[in-house]
């Protein structure tokens, strides 16, 4: 198994401030989201969403709304032959001090214990925010900071207590991080 971990909002579709994605009608994938899931699904990683959606929790919407946007936007990747592994999705607030909600671990648990350990060291974790790189740098990955969601210039970083091993654009450049570093080309590139 060759896992990559990614982020959703910001990272496939779109990061709304202030708000979250209640509805398939609200989605959109971002520029360059499919071309680099594409990219991935071709070099055989095995894709795995990891998000927070809290707006569950705080009653904004259903945990069905969540299913059905997560369905349609597989349904979406399927037609351009993108194959997603598995999505996990910690829907508590941070009230709720739950084990799942990253940057604590408890998604990349729970795959681990449905999958098996895989290569840390050798698995990237792309995301859009200090939560992201915080979580993928303590489980021991790669991280990649996309800067098409919440984060918005790599100066950001400089106060995180994690700073991201790469800091690119987006989704299809993060993919050409991961696919070229696979065989070997990136190491020693890193931040």
């Amino acid at each position: 198994m060759k896992p990559v971990f990614l982020d959703r909002d910001g990272v496939i579709s779109i990061f709304t401030p202030n708000d979250y994605l209640k509805k398939w009608d609200e989605f959109q994938f971002l520029p360059g989201a499919i071309t680099g899931l594409q990219k991935l699904t071709n070099a055989g990683f095995d894709i795995v969403i990891v998000s927070n959606q809290a707006g569950v929790s705080k009653g904004l919407f259903s945990e069905q709304d969540l299913n059905d946007i997560t369905e349609k936007m597989l349904a979406e990747l399927k037609k351009h032959a993108i194959n997603i592994h598995r999505v996990y999705y910690c829907i508590h607030t941070s009230e709720d001090n739950c084990n799942c909600r990253k940057p604590k671990t408890g998604m990349i648990e729970q795959f681990i214990s449905e999958h098996g350990a895989f290569e840390r060291d050798k698995t990237f974790f792309v995301g859009d925010s200090d939560i992201d790189i915080e979580l993928g740098a303590k489980t021991g990955m790669k991280t990649i900071l996309v800067l098409s969601g919440k984060t918005k210039s790599a100066e950001e970083t400089e106060s995180w207590n994690y700073r991201p091993d790469f800091v690119v654009k987006n989704l299809k450049e993060a993919a050409d991080v991961i696919v070229s570093y696979s065989k070997g080309e990136n190491r020693g590139k890193e931040n």
